[in-house]
């Protein structure tokens, strides 16, 4: 932060530099290969119900980085857990939050309307029916996801409101959790 505070004519809104994100939607927009990012994740079994996750590698426009993060992830006691970390249903909601909260921040960046805050409550349910495998005719997961989403800065009503529909229609959680998405498994028995 020190340094964009030196960089004379840099404008700064929510905390990004807007002109880093005009440039990043114009490259996006002149060659789309550069706006390809992949992510890799490693997890693996603790024991009992807890999995350690490596988050691996990113890239964008195939100029791929090192990451180094972890995450640690357990169930509640009632799921048979030690309830010693965020279970897979925490981490999912939050990803889901986080994802459409920094593209509220950039929506409204872009726009130049300033935030003064900024939360999301999302809320679901699942009927352990499914995924225990009692009853074949529940689903495994949610039915529904609710969230509210409070919003508080310089922009209009319908400024917001059109901030909101930009968010779900571009956030990728959003989109993730809305649209069937392919998934390519794989089984290796070692």
């Amino acid at each position: 932060m020190t340094v964009a505070r030196n960089i004379p004519n840099l404008e700064i809104v929510n905390g990004l530099d807007v002109g880093g994100l005009e440039s990043l939607i114009n490259r996006a927009k002149a060659d789309p290969t550069a706006a390809i990012t992949k992510w890799q994740v490693t997890s693996s079994w603790e024991g009992q119900a807890h999995i350690h996750a490596k988050v691996d590698s990113f890239s964008m426009g195939g100029k791929s980085s090192k990451r180094g993060f972890s995450i640690d992830i357990d169930e509640p006691p009632e799921l048979l857990g030690a309830d010693d970390h965020a279970n897979p249903q925490d981490h999912l909601l939050a990803a889901l939050n986080a994802c459409m909260m920094i593209d509220y921040v950039a929506q409204c960046s872009i726009r130049r309307i300033k935030l003064e805050s900024l939360e999301i409550e999302t809320r679901g349910e699942i009927d352990l029916r499914g995924f225990l495998g009692v009853d074949p005719a529940v689903r495994a997961g949610y039915e529904n996801i609710d969230y509210i989403v409070r919003v508080k800065g310089d922009g209009t009503p319908e400024q917001f409101a059109e901030v909101h529909e930009a968010v779900m229609a571009t956030s990728p959680n959003f989109y993730n959790l809305t649209k069937p998405v392919t998934l390519r498994p794989k089984l290796i028995v070692e």
